[in-house]
């Protein structure tokens, strides 16, 4: 008898929270849609607007810059309003935005949509931080959290050719529409799919049970996860009694969160290189033709995505569940794998196309299977109603890294006439952001437990 009802728990309780992963990250990859078709589109409004590759590394960065500003408020209202709300408003204004840039009718006009879409795509990453940290237990969240992730580096691994081959086909504006249109129905589908734990009438009472229990909760926190969406939620009191919260300006004190923004710096800076230059890259320094750099640029991320999935996600929880040491497991694969991000010094001296894509999938291969791991960190070092604080710092972190990296390539290529220097300029920065997490993070635990 209790085989069997063994048997059955195990077959109920992957359906409803996998379903809140998987959402999380068709929303990642209809985001980064919305972010690489600039990237792809280089020529094309270079030949439109009249622009030098300055001001295109400028017009790459818009959209990072309002998002960044808008980071750590946008943590303080994901935990004051919580997921649901703030996303459907978001997911909205995202789509929005990418239909303008379509309808842009001079430069000015396309960089406003690219800072209105900084603005709504903004809680994006803190939120699904957040909202990983509500659905599961933490030894499920480093494959939970890849699959929102890895979404954004498959984004580039089919967006680049498919939206490269609209723009061929049918011009700029067309891909910028094409991807309005799929934010449009992700919003639909946002509105009608996701929900608290407390509040999704679905979830059933032993994957409820699952994860209140194996999360370890006590008090209120396991109260919200564990009421019944029709009885009264506890109150902000309960829940803080359980693991205070904490202000903004407190959390940018403290040694673990400046060791995860400053690491997570450093990975978004060569993300966002490669997510903003690499075609670029390929096309005029290693003499690729258009449509097959495309095809070209594909091939890391790609790599990237099953780094990220396989290694920063389903080994890490398999590990853990194992009874490995959860830290050390976790801090191997944050500092291993942003240590292979030094691969992109190969591609600094590469002189053919294959050689400079080996190298480039090594360093953001190793990145990537380190990014997820990035993500579930919030939700583990921070008390439950400061992960979107956390997350938010973290992203604010990331962001300036993505404002300053095609800025500052743009600025490389136009005076050296090369990308070894660009290169270089990353690689520097990884080894700063290695050693923010080895002195600074630390042991990863939460705060109660932290010395």
């Amino acid at each position: 008898m209790l085989t069997t009802q063994a048997a059955e728990q195990r077959t109920v309780l992957p359906h409803r929270r996998w379903r809140i992963a998987w959402l999380l990250g068709i929303g990642v990859l209809i985001n980064y849609f919305d972010r690489v078709n600039l990237s792809v589109s280089h020529g094309s409004l270079i030949a439109a607007f009249g622009i030098s590759n300055v001001v295109f590394g400028y017009l790459s960065a818009a959209y990072n810059w309002t998002y960044a500003v808008c980071q750590m408020p946008m943590g303080v209202i994901l935990d004051k309003w919580g997921v649901r709300r703030v996303q459907r408003a978001g997911t909205f204004l995202w789509s929005v935005a990418t239909f303008a840039a379509a309808a842009a009718p001079t430069l000015g006009g396309l960089f406003g949509a690219r800072f209105l879409l900084g603005v709504a795509e903004a809680p994006t990453f803190p939120a699904n931080a957040k909202a990983i940290g509500a659905w599961f237990p933490a030894k499920e969240r480093s494959m939970a959290t890849s699959l929102f992730d890895g979404a954004a580096k498959f984004a580039s691994a089919i967006g680049v050719p498919l939206i490269g081959i609209v723009l061929i086909r049918a011009g700029w504006r067309w891909s910028f529409a094409l991807t309005g249109a799929l934010s449009l129905a992700y919003f639909l589908f946002f509105w009608r799919i996701y929900r608290e734990p407390h509040e999704d009438v679905e979830l059933s009472e032993a994957e409820r049970e699952h994860i209140a229990g194996e999360r370890g909760l006590e008090g209120g926190e396991a109260a919200e996860i564990g009421a019944r969406p029709d009885t009264p939620e506890p109150s902000h009191e309960a829940i803080a009694t359980a693991r205070p919260s904490s202000g903004l300006f407190t959390l940018l004190g403290r040694k673990k969160v400046l060791g995860l923004a400053l690491g997570f710096g450093a990975y978004n800076y060569v993300f966002y290189l490669l997510l903003t230059w690499l075609p670029s890259y390929l096309s005029f320094a290693l003499h690729v033709n258009l449509l097959d750099s495309f095809l070209y640029t594909s091939v890391p991320w790609f790599i990237g995505t099953f780094t990220d999935v396989a290694i920063g996600g389903w080994l890490v929880d398999v590990l853990v569940q194992r009874g490995w040491n959860a830290s050390a497991v976790r801090r191997v694969v944050l500092i291993g794998g942003t240590a292979f991000g030094l691969g992109i010094l190969g591609a600094a001296h590469a002189h053919d196309a294959n050689r400079a894509l080996l190298w480039i999938s090594i360093s953001l291969g190793g990145l990537s299977a380190a990014a997820p791991v990035g993500w579930s960190l919030p939700s583990l070092i921070a008390a439950p109603d400061d992960v979107g604080k956390v997350g938010g710092i973290m992203n604010f972190s990331s962001q300036i890294s993505g404002i300053a990296a095609p800025i500052i390539t743009g600025y490389v290529v136009a005076a050296r006439h090369s990308y070894a220097w660009a290169f270089g300029v990353s690689a520097i920065y990884l080894v700063i952001g290695i050693a923010g997490y080895i002195f600074l993070l630390g042991r990863i635990e939460p705060p109660a437990e932290a010395a």
